[in-house]
């Protein structure tokens, strides 16, 4: 399966290289470490051409402390409010 572009309408994009650099310049080794995968599969996830499961999302999004919709988007979807 070839892998979209970034910002294809649809994909996954994410947050994860601002929040590391946000959380004292974490290296990527450092965030791998720190959910158990390997500094590539790091390198793979800021560069849009890997899309995590929902574990490894969520993992990611404990790391630096916040929600997975902090740190995981698709790009062109509606924001919506969920509010009433």
């Amino acid at each position: 399966m070839k892998s979209a572009p970034p910002g294809e309408p649809g994909k996954v994009g994410n947050r994860i290289r601002r929040l590391r650099l946000e959380r004292g310049e974490m290296t990527q080794e450092a965030l791998a470490q720190a959910v158990g995968i390997t500094r590539q599969t790091v390198i793979a996830l800021e560069a849009e051409r890997y899309a995590p499961s929902l574990d490894l999302a969520m993992r990611i999004a404990d790391a630096f402390g916040c929600r997975v919709d902090d740190v995981f988007f698709r790009h062109g979807a509606q924001s919506h409010d969920p509010s009433p």
